[in-house]
């Protein structure tokens, strides 16, 4: 398992594509602004099938990965 799953809680460590909620817990944002940023074509990349709609976890984890700040040592 690749180290940003590791700090997963263990029941998403299995699943690929996870709910709006999921991300909404994972990334802090709350689920009406991912509501938001899909209405306006922004965000994060997800799938809909039928109303469902799913994110891709490495997506998001990789995303997240992506927006990393390293502070300078002081």
């Amino acid at each position: 398992m690749s180290a940003n799953t590791q700090c997963l809680p263990s029941d998403l460590k299995s699943q690929r594509y996870i709910t709006e909620q999921e991300v909404s817990a994972l990334t802090g944002r709350a689920v009406q602004t991912l509501r938001n940023d899909r209405h306006k074509g922004c965000g994060f990349p997800y799938r809909k099938i039928g109303k469902s709609v799913r994110y891709y976890l490495p997506e998001i984890l990789a995303i997240m990965e992506s927006h990393r700040i390293e502070p300078a040592a002081l």
